[in-house]
C-alpha cells in the first residue's frame, strides 16, 4: 500500500496511554505506519496517564503491546525509528497544574499537536481545561473523540459543547472504526461506479436490507460499565447507523467531507421515529443465557462476574428502520447486533425484488437475487444469482449460483490495512471524510433515545436466548410477519 500524500509533522498525545485501546489498536497501527513510511521524520508520540514511568518504561510497553496485538517479528530498524518518537507524561487530568509538564515536551518543537482522548467521556471537559490553560488547542491542532459520544442526546450535547469551548468542529474528528474498514470504504465505489447498481440501489429494485454485526465475546471482565449501556447504546447508535446511512445515501456532488456528511445527515434524519406506540412492532431486545461456546459452557450475562442478578440490560436488539425518503419509502432495514452469537461476523445483505412473469409458478421456490458484503472476516462481496441448470430437460429447472469476489485472492499484492491506521492517517492529514459529524451523533441518538425510551415506558419484554445462539426467535419473527428471513450465516 502506498500513499502519495504529503506527510506532515505533528505531535500525537495520547490520553489513556495504558488503556485496552492504545494498547490494543493505536500503538499496533502507527507502528504499522511506521512500516509503510507514512510518519514524518519530526513526528512523536506523547503517552499521557498516571503511571510513574520514565521514557524507557513506555517504550517497554509499546514494544510488549506490539509484540501482543500485532503477533509478529518486530524489525530492529523499524523499531529504532519509531521507539525514537516515544515519549511519556506524567499527568493526572483531575488536576490542571499537572498539564505544565506538558509544556516542556510540546514547546521544544513547536509544531501541530493532536490530542487523541482514548479515555472515559466523563474526563474529556478536565482534559479541554488543562489543554486550553497551557494554549495546547491552537488552530492548528486536533483532537480525536472515540465512540460513542455521549449516552444520550443530551449528554452528547453536553460533551460536544465541553469539546467546542476548546476546539473549533474543523479539528474536531470523532472516530468510528468501520468507517475505516476498506470494505465500508468500497460502498461508495460499489454504489457509484458501476451503473449495474447505481440503477438498481433504490426502491424501484431493492426489497429489503439487512445490516449484521456479530459478536462472539461476551462481556470481557467490564460487567459494570456495559450493564449501563447496553447494546443499543454500545454498537446501534454507532456502527449500525454509519453503515446504514452510507447504505442508504444519495450520490454526493462530490467526495469532499461536508458532502458525504450532509447525504449521511438527510438519511438519519428521514429515519420513521420508534416509540412506545410501534416499539414492539419494530424491535427486539434480548439477554444472553447460559450455553455453550466451540463445546465451552458460557455463564449467562447475570451469571457473569459481577452481575446483578435482576438486570434488564440488552446484550442483543434486532430493529426493523424506516426511512421515509422518496428514494427508500417502503424499504425496510433491519438492523441486528448481539453478544455471545456463534461466531464473529460482519455482513450487509441487499435483497432485490423477484421478477416473476416468466417464472410466476416457480416464484415460491426461487430465492432472491441477493449481494452479501462482508465486512469481517474474509472481507468480500458475493453476488446470488438465479441460473438454469444444464441439461436436456424442455422444462427450465433453477437453481441460485454465487459469483465471488474475495478481497485477499484479487488483491494478493495489497495488505487490508486496520481501520485505525488509515483514521490516524486521515487525521494527520487533516482529512475529516471519515469521521462523524457532531449534526450525525445528535440525529442517532434523538433516533435511539425515543427506542430506549418506548423500551422503559412500555416496560418491554427482554427475550432471552442461549450464548452460542443467533439471539432470541422473536428476531426471526420479525422478519417472518413479512415473509422474510435472516441470511444464513454458515459459521
Amino acid at each position: 500500500m502506498v500513499f502519495s500524500q504529503k506527510k506532515i509533522s505533528y505531535d500525537l498525545v495520547i490520553f489513556g496511554a495504558k488503556g485496552d485501546l492504545s494498547k490494543r489498536k493505536l500503538i499496533p497501527s502507527l507502528y504499522q505506519l511506521e512500516i509503510l513510511n507514512q510518519l514524518s521524520e519530526n513526528t512523536r508520540i506523547i503517552g499521557v496517564g498516571r503511571a510513574e514511568w520514565k521514557k524507557k518504561d513506555y517504550r517497554k510497553i509499546v514494544k510488549s503491546s506490539i509484540k501482543e496485538f500485532l503477533n509478529k517479528k518486530i524489525i530492529k530498524k523499524i523499531w529504532k525509528k519509531f521507539k525514537s518518537r516515544l515519549y511519556f507524561c506524567n499527568i493526572d487530568v483531575n488536576h490542571i497544574s499537572h498539564f505544565s509538564k506538558l509544556k516542556k515536551i510540546l514547546f521544544k518543537k513547536k509544531k501541530n499537536i493532536i490530542h487523541y482522548f482514548a479515555m472515559p467521556q466523563n474526563t474529556f471537559g478536565k482534559i479541554c481545561k488543562g489543554l486550553g490553560k497551557y494554549k495546547f488547542n491552537s488552530s492548528q491542532d486536533r483532537v480525536i473523540l472515540e465512540k460513542p459520544v455521549g449516552n444520550s442526546l443530551k449528554t452528547s450535547k453536553k460533551i460536544n459543547n465541553i469539546v467546542g469551548n476548546y476546539f473549533q468542529e474543523k479539528q474536531i474528528f470523532r472516530i468510528d472504526h468501520y468507517l475505516g474498514k476498506e470494505t465500508i470504504l468500497n460502498l461508495i465505489a460499489l454504489k457509484f461506479y458501476n451503473s449495474i447498481f447505481f440503477n438498481n440501489w433504490n426502491k424501484n429494485t431493492v426489497d429489503h436490507v439487512q445490516i449484521t454485526v456479530a459478536e462472539e465475546v461476551g462481556i470481557e471482565g467490564r460487567w459494570g460499565y456495559f450493564d449501563k449501556i447496553g447494546q443499543t447504546r454500545d454498537m446501534v447508535q454507532n456502527h449500525l447507523l454509519q453503515i446504514l446511512s452510507i447504505v442508504a445515501m444519495s450520490p454526493p456532488h462530490n467526495l469532499k467531507a461536508d458532502t458525504i456528511k450532509k447525504e449521511k445527515l438527510k438519511i438519519l434524519r428521514s429515519l420513521r421515529m420508534i416509540n412506545k406506540k410501534n416499539v414492539n412492532l419494530y424491535t427486539v431486545r434480548g439477554q444472553y443465557t447460559q450455553g455453550f461456546y466451540q463445546g465451552k459452557k458460557i455463564p449467562g450475562y447475570i451469571d457473569e462476574i459481577g452481575a446483578i442478578k435482576n438486570s434488564n440490560t440488552e446484550t442483543f436488539i434486532a430493529i426493523q428502520a424506516n426511512i421515509d425518503n422518496k428514494e427508500w419509502n417502503g424499504v425496510p432495514f433491519y438492523l441486528r447486533t448481539g453478544k455471545r452469537l456463534p461466531i464473529k461476523h460482519s455482513e450487509i445483505v441487499i435483497y432485490f425484488k423477484p421478477v416473476n412473469y416468466l417464472f410466476s409458478e416457480k416464484i415460491n421456490n426461487i430465492p432472491l437475487n441477493k449481494i452479501v458484503i462482508r465486512l469481517q472476516p474474509n472481507e468480500g462481496i458475493d453476488i446470488f444469482i438465479i441460473n438454469k441448470i444444464p441439461g436436456l430437460d424442455s422444462n427450465y429447472k433453477l437453481r441460485e449460483v454465487k459469483l465471488k469476489f474475495d478481497y485477499k485472492k484479487s488483491f494478493k499484492k495489497f495488505r487490508l490495512c486496520d481501520s485505525y491506521e488509515r483514521l490516524l492517517l486521515e487525521c494527520f492529514l487533516g482529512i475529516q471524510s471519515l469521521f462523524v459529524s457532531r449534526n450525525e451523533i445528535e440525529a442517532s441518538w434523538k433516533w435511539i433515545d425515543s427506542i430506549l425510551n418506548a423500551w422503559e415506558n412500555n416496560k418491554s419484554k427482554l427475550e432471552l436466548y442461549k450464548a452460542g445462539t443467533w439471539g432470541p426467535k422473536a428476531s426471526s419473527n420479525l422478519l417472518k410477519k413479512n415473509n422474510k428471513s435472516w441470511n444464513k450465516i454458515i459459521c
